[in-house]
């Protein structure tokens, strides 16, 4: 972690996510996945729920928030059915990992964030957009497998990756 931190996010940080939420997007258009994150998205709402379960986190560089992430406990409602495969393991507990984002500045917070979220649980499943090339290649090379597609609470589909620590 290049002189990084990483904290609980706290309500205080909310502009400051948002901002990174902003340049996620704009990352994320540029690069093709026009239909994952909307104008919109994450709400607000979906922030403020993270920070209040203790699952949303930031790293702080130079005391700028540079990176937002959630990792929240299972179960994932939207996880329950997988199509045209399987979890790895859907019998013992996992944590999700949900709205990565960073500034376009940041290099290597990916591995950061998931070296973090390995020290809090040996079994982590995260989804991703079809469109969203960077994600699924750092997932691919993080060591995540691809399990199948669900389907999040709007309808749209996602492809499905998880990792268990302890059979990689």
């Amino acid at each position: 972690m290049e002189n990084r931190i990483l904290r609980p996010a706290a309500t205080a940080d909310v502009p400051a996510i948002q901002t990174v939420l902003q340049a996620a997007r704009q990352i994320m258009w540029e690069s093709g996945n026009l239909r994952q994150w909307g104008p919109d998205y994450p709400p607000l709402e979906a922030i403020l729920s993270d920070i209040r379960r203790g699952g949303g986190f930031v790293f702080e560089q130079a005391g700028d928030v540079v990176a937002y992430f959630a990792l929240l406990p299972s179960p994932e409602p939207t996880y329950r059915e997988i199509r045209d495969g399987a979890w790895l393991d859907d019998l013992r507990p996992y944590h999700v990992v949900h709205r990565i984002a960073s500034l376009p500045s940041v290099h290597g917070i990916f591995r950061d964030i998931m070296d973090f979220c390995f020290s809090r649980d040996a079994n982590i499943r995260i989804d991703t957009h079809r469109d969203n090339a960077i994600m699924r290649h750092n997932l691919l090379k993080y060591g995540f497998s691809y399990c199948g597609i669900i389907h999040v609470s709007d309808g749209s589909e996602r492809l499905a990756y998880q990792r268990i620590a302890d059979s990689c």
